[in-house]
């Protein structure tokens, strides 16, 4: 593995947000946990030959209609190679229902230079669209090049306008499952026929982000942007480690902010009550998770660690992990009304986000399946909370699905006509969501 200066990694700390008190008997307790990495280098600027990329571009025969999609497409690739900074190594895969290597093309990854970054645009412009597509030989061939350097960061970049018919949904996850924990990715649909839910699906499962680009004008722009932000990662396979006493159950673990992603199902044992549960790599951010376990019953004056929330990375040199910051939840039980239901700012704020999301899901659901009453009371509800959490964007998406009546009490009336790319971007974006104001 590379060696890291002090100067290229990022210092972390944590911070724990709740309120400790709980009635005599009360059990659930709830944290938030801000992580926060600051101050440290980027990839560019401290070690660029520990980072690799690979960008997945779909040349499916239907990225030809219309033509400016295939276009669009080579675009943002060259103008994601040209954000490559020297040293880092990168490679570019065409994917149908097969995948190929486009660059450099020696079952390897280049070094970004001046002449390897004009080869590999050079080689863009004689991508074309034909075939049909299978996502999961994308992801593997993708690993297999990463896997053929000594990285700490690996990463990759995946574009497609289409649905994934060439494989089962089974081989997909298999792909997926194959991926996770060695590379993350972020994933892209141009324009409206791709499912929303693959694309989400993998980015979720590779620790990525997704989005849609309804316009293939915009993805020079959208790939330019994840590319800057890829090469602003400095320390890879982050964990969020968590440990409980004995009689602490643990009910979830989410990432909250800046989106939602339920992370219970994704926990490794790491000893004796513990477990970690990957956040994927970071640079200069600060991301936000509710941690809630419930606790044995105890009387009044009692108090107790709840939990203990540690962040985690890799050894460079292989050993253990290494430790990089620390905060504790507490449990306090207490005889005063006033303490134990008074619901921490930051808590009630993340559960009515994660509320949002769902909402926004159901309702979409319900609406495609022709429950208006349904979709109508969800994306109402949606529409109430997004108000109430100042969550601006995604009530103005909600607003192009809905006729917002009165937004603090959720009425709404759904719209007779949507575009397809209206209803595609709220459903994509439903999970994003606004930091607390504290």
């Amino acid at each position: 593995m590379a060696n890291f200066s002090k100067s290229t990694v990022p210092q972390f700390s944590v911070d724990v947000y709740q309120n400790e008190f709980l009635p005599e008997g009360g059990r659930d307790v709830s944290a938030i946990v801000t992580v926060t990495s600051t101050g440290g280098g980027t990839v560019g600027a401290g070690a660029p030959d520990s980072a690799g990329v690979v960008i997945m571009v779909d040349c499916s025969g239907s990225m030809d209609y219309p033509a400016t999609k295939m276009r669009g497409a080579r675009e943002a690739t060259a103008a994601a190679v040209d954000t490559l900074r020297d040293g880092t190594s990168f490679a570019v895969v065409a994917g149908t229902h097969v995948a190929r290597e486009v660059y450099p093309g020696n079952g390897g990854l280049a070094v970004a230079d001046a002449r390897t970054r004009a080869e590999a645009k050079e080689a863009l412009r004689r991508l074309s669209a034909s075939g049909g597509t299978a996502i999961g030989t994308w992801l593997r061939l993708a690993d297999r090049l990463l896997s053929s350097a000594d990285l700490t960061i690996r990463h990759g970049i995946l574009l497609t306008d289409g649905r994934n018919e060439h494989e089962s949904p089974e081989e997909l996850r298999a792909a997926l499952d194959a991926c996770a924990g060695r590379f993350t990715c972020d994933a892209r649909g141009v324009g409206t026929d791709w499912e929303v839910k693959e694309v989400t699906g993998i980015a979720s499962a590779l620790l990525g982000t997704a989005d849609i680009v309804a316009d293939p004008a915009g993805l020079a722009a959208d790939f330019t942007a994840m590319m800057e932000q890829a090469m602003g990662k400095g320390v890879a396979d982050v964990a969020l480690r968590l440990w409980t006493p004995v009689g602490v159950e643990i009910a979830f673990v989410k990432q909250v902010a800046p989106t939602v992603e339920d992370l219970t199902g994704r926990r490794t044992e790491a000893g004796p009550r513990a477990g970690d549960y990957p956040t994927g790599s970071w640079g200069d951010e600060s991301r936000d998770y509710h941690v809630s376990v419930r606790v044995p019953r105890a009387a009044v004056g009692q108090e107790m660690l709840a939990a203990r929330v540690s962040l985690l990375a890799p050894d460079p040199a292989g050993g253990d992990a290494r430790p990089l910051s620390q905060g504790l939840v507490r449990a306090v039980w207490t005889d005063d009304l006033a303490m134990s239901t008074s619901i921490n700012p930051q808590v009630a704020h993340y559960t009515g986000q994660a509320e949002l999301a769902d909402a926004i899901q159901a309702g979409l659901d319900a609406r495609k399946s022709g429950d208006r009453d349904g979709a109508t009371a969800k994306l109402g509800r949606a529409v109430q909370l997004a108000a109430a959490s100042g969550n601006a964007d995604t009530a103005k998406l909600l607003s192009k699905v809905v006729d917002v009546v009165d937004a603090v009490a959720g009425t709404v009336r759904l719209k007779a006509k949507v575009a397809e790319a209206d209803e595609m971007t709220l459903e994509t974006r439903s999970t994003k969501t606004v930091r607390v104001k504290r």
